[in-house]
């Protein structure tokens, strides 16, 4: 998260239906059935988006749909080890105590239609990495980057670091966070040229129309096809009535095409049982950890459904603006939350024992993470005592869909703090995102104004290794993590509290599945995944 505890932390540190249109032919309900024939995979969150760098898109965990359209340099594997990503892309790094690294685009790269990844598109997810006040973007590494040289049209581009920072360059222009240049470029009636030249020319004037588009035109309750084209193994098809995205095999892919040709990506509000009993649900990654229409015991179960604790950590996420934006505060705060009984609340629902995940700067199954436990420990007991500092204040939480789990994690929030005279208030209705915090906004003067927010604290999953540009996961560097550790811990810009469970439903007739918890989910490799239809009576 860019902002001032980010610059406080550096200190420290020294992503066939034809080609239907949503207003094609026939009706809803035919859609919908025609929907349910294609191979089926339930998401977490909402589908908001394609853009998993905006605010709405972080909080959704946007990339387990879109990076398999907007690939990343690097593709997060089961074991959380980085792959490069060399069908796209190859690094090259120039090590001294100001870090460049090199990337060259393959020269094969091209999106669905046509055109060629270049440069550019990675300028302008620098550019809104650097800008996330007015693009309204959630990409907190770039914090660490100082510039980015682009010729337009060009397949090498350097991105150059601020003295002594970077080390978690491999976790810049992360999966659905790179998106076409070319087709935002059109959306403006721009060349390319010119549009590098506005992202490179910090005129708030000229960047103001680009972040509009980047932020809300990959929207997919609005879907636009001539903007929403890909350079990875799917491309968006249509968008139907119940949220449901369509993916068809990109036929200008440069790797290895799909194994499925067609599948359908269902929003987590979808009826994860309606679409089980249709056949509709093939992989699923779901909300509930015990599925009421999923019999166990059942003979011939089609499906088999596994919870697991998975490796991202549910953290609250304050504001940047505001009282909650006062370290004080938030400290205040914290110490009328228990995230031991938070973790307990969350396994009474999820029906596992979740651990405490206290620590900002590594995931909590991180084997370092034992070595910086003894920092985060003493911040983990409740005082009430200091947490009166606070009586008589209302704290919001809201969190990103409507769920058993998260509301019992807010209830024991809620229970702790009422002795401390803090009123906590679940507000998350419909759905809460980090773009429902206060929040500073840029117009196109460069004139800051304030939002107040629907929420004060967003409850989301995270992943500490995006979240800070803090050191690498490293022995050596294990001193630094301490420090950065102690130093979060002080400003607070968010509260970690307990591991994220995952629930998977796998059919047992899909071949190449391999879980992943991490924010791509277990859909990292779906362009593998194929169905073995001799063995199980669903149709394809």
């Amino acid at each position: 998260m860019a902002g001032r505890f980010i610059r406080g932390l550096a200190a420290v540190a020294a992503a066939a239906i034809g080609y239907a249109s949503l207003a094609g032919c026939g009706t809803a309900d035919n859609d919908d059935n025609q929907s349910k024939k294609l191979f089926g995979y339930q998401v977490l969150g909402e589908l908001r988006t394609t853009n998993a760098g905006t605010l709405e898109g972080a909080t959704d965990m946007a990339e387990v749909l879109s990076g398999r359209l907007y690939p990343g340099v690097y593709v997060p594997g089961p074991s959380g080890q980085m792959i490069p990503n060399t069908d796209l892309v190859t690094t090259q790094v120039l090590p001294s105590d100001q870090r460049k690294v090199i990337y060259t685009l393959s020269d094969a790269a091209v999106f669905s239609d046509g055109t060629p990844v270049t440069c550019s598109d990675y300028l302008l997810t620098f550019t809104a990495g650097h800008y996330p006040g007015m693009f309204g973007s959630h990409m907190p590494l770039f914090d660490d980057t100082e510039a980015l040289s682009c010729t337009p049209g060009a397949k090498e581009f350097t991105l150059t670091f601020k003295e002594k920072r970077g080390a978690r360059w491999r976790g810049l222009f992360d999966a659905g966070t790179v998106l076409p240049a070319h087709a935002v470029a059109a959306k403006l009636d721009k060349s390319v040229e010119e549009l590098d030249h506005d992202l490179q020319s910090g005129d708030f004037s000229l960047l103001k129309p680009i972040a509009n588009v980047w932020r809300h035109g990959f929207s997919l309750s609005e879907f636009d096809p001539d903007l929403q084209v890909s350079f990875g193994p799917f491309k968006i098809a249509e968008v139907g009535e119940r949220g449901e995205v369509t993916l068809v095999a990109n036929e200008h892919y440069y790797g290895d095409a799909p194994q499925t040709s067609e599948m359908v990506v269902w929003p987590g509000s979808a009826d994860s049982g309606e679409l089980a009993a249709d056949e509709a649900l093939r992989i699923g990654d779901l909300r509930e950890t015990s599925p009421a229409w999923h019999n166990v015991n059942a003979e011939g179960n089609r499906l088999s459904v596994d919870t697991q604790i998975g490796e991202l950590t549910e953290a609250l996420t304050f504001p940047e603006i505001g009282m909650w934006a006062i370290p004080e505060n938030r400290q205040a705060f914290a110490k009328c939350v228990d995230p031991r009984a938070v973790a307990k609340a969350s396994s009474g629902v999820a029906g596992l024992d979740v651990p405490v995940a206290p620590l900002h700067v590594l995931q909590h199954a991180d084997p370092l993470a034992a070595r910086l436990n003894d920092v985060a420990a003493p911040n983990l007991d409740v005082d009430i005592e200091a947490a009166s500092a606070l009586s008589g204040t209302e704290i919001r939480i809201g969190y990103p869909y409507p769920d058993a789990r998260f509301a019992a994690m807010v209830e024991s929030i809620r229970r702790t703090c009422e002795p401390a005279g803090i009123t906590v208030t679940d507000v998350t209705e419909g759905g809460k995102t980090l773009a429902d915090l206060p929040r500073a906004e840029y117009d196109e003067w460069g004139t800051e104004t304030w939002t107040d927010g629907a929420a004060d604290v967003i409850l989301h999953a995270t992943d500490p290794m995006r979240e800070f540009p803090s050191a690498n996961n490293r022995a050596q560097e294990l001193g630094a993590l301490r420090a950065q550790e102690g130093h979060l811990w002080k400003q607070l810009p968010s509260i970690p509290l307990a591991a994220q469970p995952r629930t998977f439903a796998v059919d047992g007739a899909v071949r190449n599945v391999v879980p992943y918890t991490g924010l791509a989910g277990i859909g990292w490799n779906m362009d593998r995944w194929q169905l073995n239809s001799e063995t199980t009576p669903a149709e394809n």
